[in-house]
Parts: C-alpha cells; structure tokens; sequence
C-alpha cells in the first residue's frame, strides 16, 4: 500500500521542480514596461515596437502615418485650387483651368476635397494613437507564453438515454 503512494509523492515533486525551473529559467516580468512602450511610440512613432522588439511593425506604423499626410497634402492642394477658381469666377474672370465647370460644381468640389483633407488627418492621427495602443498592448502580451502546442478541435456528444435523443456540439480548447 505504500509503495503505490510513493510514486505519486515522488510525481508530484518532479513536477513542482519542474515548475521552478521553468520560473527560474524566464526573465522577469516587468509591470512597467507597458507604459514605457507606450510612451516610446508616443515620442517617436514605431519607438515602442522597437523596444517590444517587435520591428516588423514599424514599416506598417510610418507607411500609414506616410499615407495620411500624403493624401492630406493632395486634398489641401486640390481644396485650395478650387477655392481659388471660386473666388476668380465670383470676382467676373473666366480664363481659369475649370473652364466648362460650373459654379455649383466648383463649390461641390471644393466641399468634397476639403471633407477628404480631414478625413486623411483623421487617419494620419489615427494610425498614430494606434501605434501607441499596439505598443501598450504588445508589452502586456510579451508576458504571456503562447505556444505552438494549442490546439481547438470539435467535440461531438449524444445523449441516447433521453427520448428524443439529445445532439450536442462544443468547443474544445486544450492548452498545455
């Protein structure tokens, strides 16, 4: 009787030891180091995926950035021409490059490039307060250990006893 219990005993140490061991062998977890990435990016955009040593982000944060105040730019070029073909058409000239185009026209189009302006600073800021929220986020995840040994599978059961028979469906996730 007792050398059935032994084994368990010795079990269970092995796998407290293991467990230490594995707490021995990671870097410890630093609670700050969230809101320094965070305020990394807020600094300098793609500073907190770096320090999460996450770089292949970075490229996406400035291309995003890039695109924003790229179509900024355009938008406020385009505004500011139809406004001035506006004003030189309410001033009584007619030689400008919207010949053909109407009045209500050229304020329709100036509306709409004025509307887009903003909607592409919209997305430079945006992309932007993304950069900072996926910095925060990310050094939160670093402290989890994700493995590739999850696995979700189906798990199908019937229930014969019961009239009429009872179909279930769930979802299995094992972790390890």
């Amino acid at each position: 009787m007792t050398w059935a219990y032994v084994p368990a005993v010795f079990a269970q140490e092995t796998e407290a030891e293991t467990l230490n061991l594995a707490l021995v062998n990671e870097e410890p977890y630093d609670p700050l180091a969230p809101a320094r990435a965070a305020f990394y990016s807020a600094v300098l955009p793609g500073l907190g995926q770096a320090y999460n040593k996450k770089y292949w982000k970075i490229p996406v944060v400035y291309g995003g950035i890039a695109a924003g105040v790229y179509f900024y730019q355009r938008n406020t070029d385009d505004y500011n021409r139809f406004r001035d073909a506006y004003k030189r058409r309410l001033a009584g000239y007619q030689d400008d490059e919207f010949q053909g185009v109407s009045d209500a026209r050229l304020r329709d189009a100036q509306k709409t490039a004025g509307r887009n302006r903003d909607v592409s600073l919209a997305m430079a800021l945006g992309v932007y307060l993304l950069n900072i929220l996926d910095a925060n986020v990310d050094a939160h995840l670093l402290r989890y250990n994700l493995s590739d040994d999850l696995t979700l599978g189906p798990d199908v059961q019937f229930q014969y006893e019961t009239r009429p028979i009872v179909y279930g469906v769930s979802l299995k996730i094992s972790l390890p």
